[in-house]
């Protein structure tokens, strides 16, 4: 299945473009996607620990099994001020 990845903030620098389809066998976790999307965008591994993942308008622990039509965001970690 295909599943389309936004990037936000600076992970627009890292990977390059904003946006990109990924494809994922049935069964595949956020953690897993995010291998994934290493293996691509080398300079992602650098930020993987920190990483907010989020499953359309929700925040998502890494094990979340990915579905049809799920649209996934990744977000640099927050700071406040």
């Amino acid at each position: 299945m295909q599943i389309k990845v936004t990037f936000y903030s600076y992970f627009k620098d890292l990977t390059g473009c904003g946006e990109t389809i990924q494809d994922v066998s049935d069964g595949t976790t956020l953690a897993a996607l995010y291998t994934q999307l290493i293996a691509r965008f080398s300079k992602l591994a650098a930020m993987e620990k920190s990483t907010l993942i989020a499953v359309g308008v929700e925040y998502q622990p890494r094990t979340y099994i990915l579905k049809e039509g799920d649209q996934v965001a990744l977000f640099p970690p927050v700071q406040g001020g």
